[in-house]
């Protein structure tokens, strides 16, 4: 087998794992992502209780489910507890969030 062969295929393999890296971190962990909007419908809202929470930290964490549009992806966030108690299922909104961090939600009236 070639030399340069090789060296192509390991090139491959590091151009590959640097790309995926840099993916992984942006849109999945959220770093350096973009602060973006998006026109949502709530689908639903969890509490889920924290089992032995540090002192000082709440007991429940708050989730919203969106939609975006009608036929869009479906999306989740961890919220505080005033916006989940402030929205609803079928209510309807501007989505301000970075990556996988909620930031803001609009409701429309």
């Amino acid at each position: 087998m070639p030399i340069t062969l090789i060296v192509a295929i390991l090139v491959f393999i590091l151009v590959s794992a640097w790309a995926f890296q840099r993916f992984f971190s942006k849109h999945i962990q959220g770093q350096g992502a973009p602060e973006q909007t998006a026109e949502v419908t709530v689908l639903d809202k969890q509490a889920i209780e924290i089992e032995d929470p540090a002192p000082g930290q709440d007991d429940q964490e708050y989730w919203i489910y969106v939609q975006k549009g009608r036929l869009g992806p479906k999306r989740e966030f961890q919220i505080g507890i005033h916006y989940y108690h402030a929205l609803n299922p079928g209510d309807k909104g501007t989505l301000t969030y970075q990556g996988d961090k909620f930031l803001h939600f609009a409701l429309k009236r």
